[in-house]
C-alpha cells in the first residue's frame, strides 16, 4: 500500500493537478472550464467536497465532487498510473461521498467515457450502476470552451 494522504483541494493546487489530468489518458478536459477560473470557481462553490491525495509532498490523486442541492457529481477523478491499485482511488471516492452526505446528498452521478476501460472497471468495483435508460445531452454555451 501507498503511504499518502488526503486533504481538500486548494487553488494553489491547480498547476500540479492540471499537470496530473493533463497526462492521464482519456480524461475530458475543457479550455475554460478546466482553467484556473473555471477550477476555482467549482472550489469556491464546492469548498468541501474536492479533494487531493498526496504522497511524498507531490499531488498523486484527485477527484472533484460538487452539488446542485439535490444531486452530487463526480467529476474529473485520476489517480497516477504508477500509483494505481493502492487504494489512492477508492480513499478519494470515499472522501468524496462523505462530504456530499454530510452536505445533505443522497444520490450522486458521474460520466464515464465508454472508451476509458480502467476508468468504467474502476467504477464498477466501487458499485456505481452503468445506466442504459438514459441518453446523456450536452450542449457548449460558449464556442472558445475547447
Amino acid at each position: 500500500m501507498a503511504n499518502f494522504n488526503i486533504r481538500i483541494m486548494k487553488i494553489e493546487d491547480y498547476e500540479a493537478v492540471i499537470r496530473l489530468w493533463s497526462n492521464i489518458q482519456g480524461m475530458g478536459m475543457r479550455s475554460l472550464d478546466d482553467g484556473q477560473a473555471g477550477i476555482e470557481r467549482f472550489l469556491t462553490r464546492n469548498p468541501n467536497t474536492c479533494f487531493v491525495a498526496e504522497k511524498d509532498g507531490q499531488i498523486v490523486g484527485v477527484i472533484l465532487s460538487g452539488h446542485d442541492g439535490r444531486r452530487g457529481y463526480i467529476y474529473h477523478a485520476a489517480v497516477l498510473p504508477d500509483l494505481r491499485g493502492q487504494g489512492i482511488g477508492k480513499d478519494l471516492l470515499n472522501h468524496a461521498i462523505a462530504a456530499l452526505k454530510t452536505a445533505g446528498i443522497h444520490k450522486a452521478g458521474l460520466l464515464v467515457f465508454a472508451s476509458n476501460e480502467i476508468g468504467n472497471a474502476f467504477w464498477e468495483s466501487q458499485g456505481w450502476e452503468r445506466r442504459t435508460d438514459v441518453y446523456y445531452r450536452n450542449k457548449s454555451l460558449n464556442e472558445e470552451n475547447k
